[in-house]
């Protein structure tokens, strides 16, 4: 049984080393972080706040505007790199106020469906550009 185990472990591919994926040309990319990381299969995806796509600048109108735009962001950032909102198994909602929990819920349900990806939700002072919401994820990629 030992030696069956052992050859097991001695077959297995090994572990490939992470790919950092910088945010396309334009403001973001100045950022000291990447917009994504894949490793072991996993796509890990950084914090996405509503911003316009390409610029540092919050859209007006509040939670639902923002939090709509800030899943957008993250569907875009998991389609540039192979994978889609079906393979996120785990998102993180940071939102300014915890009060707005049901409002952003009610645009999550409009991204997500059934069955829902694990999630944590908490509340955090001081989002960056003042944001009322950010989001991250962790996806499986497809075939790997």
């Amino acid at each position: 049984m030992l030696l069956l185990l052992f050859a097991a472990c001695k077959t297995a591919a090994p572990a490939r080393p992470p790919e950092f994926f910088a945010a396309p040309a334009g403001p973001m990319q100045s950022l000291p972080f990447s917009e994504a990381v894949s490793a072991n299969g996993f796509l890990f995806v950084a914090g996405q706040i509503g911003n316009l796509p390409g610029k540092l600048e919050l859209p007006p109108g509040g939670i639902a505007v923002e939090a709509k735009q800030a899943l957008a962001n993250m569907q875009a950032v998991l389609e540039r790199h192979g994978a889609s909102l079906r393979d996120v198994v785990k998102v993180t909602v940071f939102l300014a106020d915890i009060a707005e929990w049901p409002a952003f819920n009610e645009v999550y349900k409009q991204t997500f469906h059934a069955p829902f990806p694990a999630r944590s939700a908490l509340a955090a002072s001081g989002l960056a550009l003042g944001a009322r919401v950010e989001v991250e994820c962790i996806a499986m990629l497809p075939g790997k």
